[in-house]
């Protein structure tokens, strides 16, 4: 038995009677976050870490069984680092930056997802979820420690919720009887079946596929190195597709497609699992199997993610295909994107409608993971003779043409989106890079004192490079503090942020996308801009 399959047999968070429980009447609580897997709980987080009271309700007592997601992305990674978390994972974690991609016996090509220096974290980490969820419950419980106010409660079921203008009132059920609450903002984490989303007479529009796919989790000393493997056609699994990824403690994933006419249940026994990985490792290989799981998948989401004071985020919200990594990390970028708002929102700074740019700018990252997620599914499976040829001949060009190796799509892999159309941008400026312009992601890199994402944090920020800015600027209470840089400082920081510009002066957002950037300080530009990103200009 691995370390890991110890660690989702044990409850992390087992029940014990709250308070609440024994109120005469319903306490209310200012959020409530209702899942407790790596969107929910990443969430309390981030709220706890800026003083906003949070309590987390989980059906459950312990972390994911089984792997489940596995791939985090680096932005996802920078998000845990600002919240104090991301330590053990990337401890813990396989680190790869290449993926090989093969076509029946011979590789096709190979990438590298951060070809260039100057970032601190790399482009992704392969951690089971359930140490992800296990090193964020720690987190968790330091912050409990620390005396900041949140909470979580396992086997905490929420029964029904009613929704009002002013508040959410919460029926929630547990091993010692039932008893209610109402909070000011319900965020729904509670994944891809969510309770939550039925209980408002919501549902999911988009594509269902047929496709069945079996993961396995199988512990074996293997030398393959650690990259990302993709088959197209293999012999092992001829004409399906298969993918090869390392964990932590010797455990490797497995996935095999299956096609859609099979006999799930059957499909899962070991006596017919064993020789088909056996096909793949060689008969002689030795493993032993820590997880099985057969799944479809789908390309769907909510058609508004707020509603009132309901918010979704995660997999209650939207679904894609697990070709790219891009379920975990998406809902990890929408608490980012939530948080901020929730917190100016709460504090009186913001209006109500700040909330509906986090509908805007998560439904538009929605859209285009389901573009990507679909794109790749259709590359991988195609569903016509002509759309197969089509694949076929793009992989053979692609051994020996570079022009055909950007058509090969086994997954384009987890990236933030840029919310270019944002209702929050503010001005642009001519002539600086197109990589971190408005509604785009900050990108990290050294600085003469230590990683800009770190100097950043989770507050607004007037960045000068090359031209000086004040410490802090104050615009109707929300307050934006001042980071002045040398232009050569570091020359990623160059190459990121002023390209052939002599000076820039950014604004950035408390989830350190940029919301604005000039080549000279204005202060009364920078004030409308500030208006402009809390929704109030």
């Amino acid at each position: 038995m691995t370390q890991g399959k110890k660690i989702f047999e044990v409850p992390l968070y087992a029940y014990k009677r709250a308070p609440d429980q024994d109120a005469a009447q319903p306490v209310h609580r200012p959020v409530v976050v209702v899942g407790a897997g790596p969107v929910g709980l990443t969430a309390a987080i981030d709220l706890a870490l800026q003083d906003v009271p949070v309590v987390v309700l989980d059906d459950n007592d312990k972390v994911s069984f089984g792997s489940r997601a596995i791939c985090f992305a680096k932005r996802p990674l920078e998000i845990f680092d600002r919240l104090g978390a991301v330590g053990p994972m990337v401890e813990k974690g396989v680190t790869w930056n290449t993926g090989k991609v093969f076509f029946k016996t011979r590789k096709v090509y190979e990438f590298n997802l951060l070809p260039e220096a100057g970032h601190k974290h790399p482009a992704f980490i392969n951690l089971q979820q359930y140490y992800l969820e296990k090193y964020l419950v720690d987190r968790l419980r330091a912050l409990e420690a620390e005396g900041r106010p949140i909470e979580l409660r396992g086997r905490n079921r929420v029964e029904a919720v009613g929704s009002h203008e002013d508040h959410v009132h919460l029926e929630i059920s547990t091993p010692e009887g039932p008893y209610e609450l109402t909070c000011d903002w319900l965020i729904a984490c509670d994944g891809a079946n969510s309770p939550i989303r039925r209980m408002i007479g919501e549902d999911f529009v988009g594509r269902v596929f047929e496709d069945n796919f079996l993961i396995a989790d199988v512990v074996m000393e293997a030398d393959f190195p650690t990259e990302r493997w993709f088959w197209f056609d293999p012999p092992f699994n001829p004409g399906q597709s298969a993918l090869l990824h390392k964990q932590p403690d010797n455990v490797w994933r497995i996935d095999l497609q299956l096609g859609w006419d099979i006999d799930r249940e059957r499909e899962k026994r070991p006596e017919n699992v064993i020789p088909r990985l056996k096909a793949m490792l060689g008969e002689d290989a030795k493993f032993e199997l820590e997880w099985v799981s057969i799944y479809t998948f789908q390309c769907r989401r909510m058609e508004r993610f707020r509603h009132g004071r309901v918010i979704f985020a995660g997999d209650s919200a939207h679904q894609v295909s697990p070709f790219g990594a891009r379920g975990a990390n998406s809902g990890v970028q929408d608490t980012d994107n939530l948080v901020w708002k929730l917190k100016l929102v709460i504090d009186g700074l913001a209006p109500e409608r700040l909330l509906d740019s986090y509908d805007w700018e998560r439904v538009y990252a929605a859209d285009e993971n389901i573009l990507n997620s679909t794109r790749s599914t259709e590359f991988i499976t195609p569903k016509s003779e002509t759309s197969r040829l089509f694949r076929d001949a793009v992989l053979d060009l692609a051994a020996s043409h570079e022009f055909a190796r950007p058509l090969v799509n086994s997954g384009r892999l987890s990236t933030p989106s840029v919310y270019d159309d944002s209702p929050l941008n503010g001005p642009d400026a001519e002539g600086l890079p197109a990589r971190t312009r408005p509604g785009a992601p900050a990108c990290d890199a050294p600085t003469a004192k230590g990683w800009l994402l770190e100097r950043l944090g989770n507050r607004f920020c007037l960045l000068g490079i090359g031209v000086e800015v004040p410490d802090t600027l104050d615009v109707d209470g929300v307050r934006a503090e001042g980071i002045t840089l040398g232009a050569d400082e570091a020359p990623e920081l160059r190459a990121r942020y002023l390209g052939d510009a002599a000076r820039a002066v950014y604004l950035i957002r408390p989830d350190q996308h940029v919301a604005a950037r000039w080549t000279g300080f204005d202060e009364k530009a920078a004030q409308a801009a500030i208006l402009r990103a809390t929704a109030k200009g």
